[in-house]
């Protein structure tokens, strides 16, 4: 927590004085004087900026420092650091030291005492945030940007929450190697290879063990290969497994599904909800979008509107989003959704901040480095889409590589995947020769018949490559595409592999 700022300005008459309990203070430092193994025993994590007394801070800070050097710290071999200090000699000098382990009220609960002056101190910033947002909204004398100030205050107030919860700074590896067999366990008890969330496909979660908390995974591909359908497709997946889990009475921390928040910057919410009812009811988008119904696909698509209605999948399409405001609508949406996957539709849409602006590739570092660091802040993992450079269009194998991700190098160095999406019945289609007609010459005819029969051997497969994994091997999945209603799956059994990385 950054040191409280407590000046007054001249003209501000205080009503009401900051809240702070020095006696408790000094009862604290009191017992670990005494007894230095007091601070390694406190719950809450102080540190020497929690106290409100200055002279108590350095006293504290001090302490911290020669505990941390093995020393054995007493009001005697703290007087030598504090004989100029002209604050505690107002108070005694030497003596006030002494005074504090005078009647050891402080050994009956430190933890109490520790946890009043860390609430104390979470109370203060409070104060401190909402006086510097009183004053910067007053302030007109340069631009004025409400919704940055609303974003900048809503970021401090998510610091002041977070360390409110945050209990300790560090983990022992006894504690880190009961989360690792808690993931473990969930693993097993899901029977589908899983240590995080489900993508849903059972063929990609084999692959990566599903998606790990605090992880990017960028999923890119060009234009038209189906990268919004497949985020869409997860997003219901892991969505959808959450709801029927915790309606089978399955507790929230072992299910592998997860409330998602999609952040669409491309297209609007009702068209994801569209295409997200095309692949649910099996009408596809066109006819959705159309309405060329029939009775019986309207009561199906009733249907499935009614079982979408319930899923805990959270839709913002505010366009133009900047990287600062998108990580505080997701920590908003955390707090009030305990949302477990973050969806970017797509990267290269986000925007910086207005210093990053003037160069593009800065730019693009700044939004992937916070997309990484909202990952680990919320520990939830973050799915970024991206666009592809058009140099894969120029080459014969349009298999994209890492140094196609496009605009800045850091996207493939932030993120703990990489994702291509491909489908060569795209490439194909677009190759088709000339229709025949009766009076062609059987060239004519042959080209078209060796077109078709290529077609028919890649139409509906698609390639899930996975370029980078912090976690495992590399290689490539292979899907079944259905381009009518954009829905990804499984291929039959025997029908696909994972096959390495090349």
């Amino acid at each position: 927590m950054p040191e409280t700022d407590l000046i007054l300005r001249p003209d501000e008459t205080p009503t009401r004085s900051l809240p702070a309990n020095v006696e408790a203070e000094a009862a604290l430092i009191g017992a670990v004087l005494i007894d230095n193994r007091v601070v390694e025993e406190m719950a809450t994590p102080l540190r020497p900026e929690h106290f409100f007394e200055p002279v108590h801070q350095r006293i504290y800070g001090r302490v911290l420092q020669l505990i941390d050097r093995g020393a054995v710290v007493t009001p005697v071999t703290l007087k030598p650091y504090f004989e100029a200090d002209e604050a505690l000699k107002e108070l005694g000098g030497a003596a006030y030291l002494a005074r504090l382990t005078a009647d050891g009220q402080g050994l009956l609960a430190p933890r109490e005492l520790a946890a009043q002056i860390y609430d104390l101190a979470l109370l203060r910033e409070l104060v401190s945030v909402g006086r510097n947002l009183v004053t910067g909204a007053l302030d007109t004398s340069e631009s004025v940007a409400p919704l940055a100030q609303i974003e900048q205050a809503e970021a401090a107030l998510y610091s002041v929450a977070e360390g409110a919860g945050n209990n300790s700074e560090a983990h022992t590896f006894g504690a880190a190697t009961r989360v690792a067999i808690q993931n473990i366990e969930r693993a097993l008890n899901s029977g589908g290879h899983i240590s995080g969330k489900t993508t849903g496909l059972t063929s990609v979660n084999e692959k990566v063990g599903g998606l790990h908390d605090s992880d990017l995974i960028i999923l890119a591909g060009r234009p038209g290969m189906g990268k919004t359908s497949l985020a869409t497709n997860i997003a219901f997946n892991a969505a959808e497994r959450l709801r029927r889990d915790l309606a089978d009475g399955i507790a929230p921390e072992k299910t592998v599904g997860a409330a998602v928040a999609f952040f669409s910057l491309e297209m609007s919410a009702d068209q994801l909800a569209t295409r997200i009812l095309a692949e649910q009811s099996g009408i596809s988008s066109e006819a959705l979008r159309m309405g060329r119904l029939s009775r019986e696909d309207f009561q199906q698509l009733s249907y499935a509107s009614q079982r979408l209605a319930e899923l805990p999948l959270i839709i913002d399409d505010t366009p133009a989003l900047s990287i600062a405001a998108l990580r505080a609508r997701a920590r908003r949406m955390k707090r009030r959704h305990d949302i477990g996957l973050v969806i970017v539709d797509y990267l290269q849409l986000l925007q910086g901040t207005s210093r990053a602006n003037d160069n593009r590739v800065n730019e693009i570092s700044e939004i992937s480095r916070g997309l990484k660091t909202l990952a680990k802040e919320l520990s939830v993992p973050v799915i970024a889409l991206s666009q592809l450079s058009r140099a894969v269009e120029s080459r014969d194998d349009k298999r994209p590589m890492l140094s196609d991700l496009r605009e800045s190098g850091s996207i493939e160095q932030d993120a703990d995947m990489v994702w291509f999406v491909f489908r060569e019945d795209y490439y194909v289609a677009a190759k088709e020769p000339k229709q025949p007609h009766d009076g062609d010459d059987a060239k004519t005819h042959d080209a078209h018949a060796k077109w078709a029969e290529e077609m028919e051997r890649v139409h509906g497969l698609a390639e899930l490559i996975i370029a980078k994994q912090r976690h495992g091997a590399t290689g490539k999945v292979r899907l079944r595409f259905e381009s009518r209603i954009t829905r990804f799956s499984d291929l039959a059994d025997g029908d696909y592999s994972s096959e390495p990385y090349e």
